[in-house]
């Protein structure tokens, strides 16, 4: 992913806000109290913000708002795809992890991935809030944004969800797995 346009052709844009519009509308239960006029005439006013969502497209992420921050009234989007994003699996948890691999490695890793997007990798916090929503990551699993603490030590967190249970658990920050990726979060 290059970073060199962060602009939308006027075709792109058009399109991915169609698809926002669609899917706003399919998953209203989301974001009961909020208008999508709103959101669109944020959307219109960062390009920059508008080509991340259409990388989180891209790759299989379904971005839907969830929330609008009460306080700085940002629309907050979420990757909403019922399994984690199709194109950012088989990925390890960050660069330094990825260094570590001599042989068998990843292509890339979540934290990388995530900064060439423009976006941020979701909290524990912020998946939890996400499973409120639906059922997602019933069948893979999604790296989560690991404290310090943890990951000072080499590991990372990930989560999913089984047995109608959330699931929080750590593995070594340069595992990867065919259906470990990453969700994302942007503010606008």
């Amino acid at each position: 992913m290059k970073k060199e346009n962060l602009e939308l052709t006027l075709e792109q844009r058009d399109e991915l806000l169609d698809i926002l519009r669609v899917r706003f509308d399919k998953y209203s239960h989301r974001h009961p109290a909020i208008d999508f006029e709103d959101v669109y005439n944020r959307l219109i006013q960062h390009p920059a913000k508008l080509w991340s969502l259409h990388e989180m497209e891209k790759t299989g992420g379904e971005p839907d708002v969830v929330e609008v921050d009460k306080i700085s009234k940002e629309v907050i989007f979420f990757d909403c795809s019922i399994e984690t994003p199709k194109d950012r699996r088989n990925i390890c948890y960050d660069r330094e992890a990825l260094d570590k691999h001599k042989q068998y490695k990843p292509e890339t890793s979540a934290m990388d991935m995530a900064i060439a997007m423009g976006i941020e990798i979701l909290t524990e916090e912020q998946y939890q809030y996400l499973q409120t929503l639906g059922d997602f990551d019933t069948k893979t699993s999604s790296w989560l944004k690991t404290p310090i603490e943890i990951r000072k030590l080499g590991g990372a967190i990930f989560g999913d969800k089984r047995y109608d249970h959330v699931f929080i658990y750590h593995n070594g920050a340069d595992s990867y797995y065919g259906v470990r990726g990453f969700r994302g979060c942007i503010r606008i």
